[in-house]
């Protein structure tokens, strides 16, 4: 039995614009229980991924301590740099800076062995499903996991 992306796949997505705010974006993610949100454009083509990885290395140690730096010149009497302004703006920078643009993605007739073969090659935890180019629905590694558990009797073979 073969069982295609349309019938397990997620339609009522959480989606950012590149110019979505890191922090929107990451406030979206934690309302809605999602893990990472497709970047569309206008067209709800996607252009990205973003994900709660992705906020969390922008957010990570390497920031801080280039916040520590700032903060420590400007504690001395330094003058405030265009570039420490930037780096303090953490409601300014937006998805387009963190977001991967490679995207895995299959259409919905896609089936769930060849979605969980993507997920598995690419290393990824969710697969965008288009149609026409268009963002119609996503298929997480739950998804799978649910639509095997769901479909079990269906897909082992009589063993008589």
């Amino acid at each position: 039995m073969t069982i295609p992306a349309k019938s397990v796949m997620t339609t009522n997505l959480v989606t950012v614009s590149p110019e979505t705010t890191i922090a929107e974006a990451a406030r979206r993610m934690l309302i809605h229980h999602v893990s990472a949100a497709p970047v569309v454009g206008p067209d709800n083509r996607p252009l990205g991924l973003v994900s709660e990885g992705d906020v969390m290395r922008h957010f990570g140690s390497q920031f801080q301590n280039k916040r520590a730096q700032w903060l420590r010149l400007l504690a001395e009497g330094e003058t405030l740099a265009p570039q420490f302004l930037a780096e303090i703006g953490l409601n300014r920078q937006q998805v387009r800076e963190i977001m991967h643009t490679a995207i895995i993605s299959a259409d919905e007739e896609t089936s769930l062995a060849e979605l969980a073969d993507l997920m598995l090659k690419h290393q990824i935890g969710r697969v965008p499903i288009l149609r026409d180019g268009v963002l119609v629905g996503i298929v997480s590694r739950a998804d799978v996991v649910r639509a095997v558990v769901e479909k079990l009797d269906d897909l082992l073979e009589p063993t008589d």
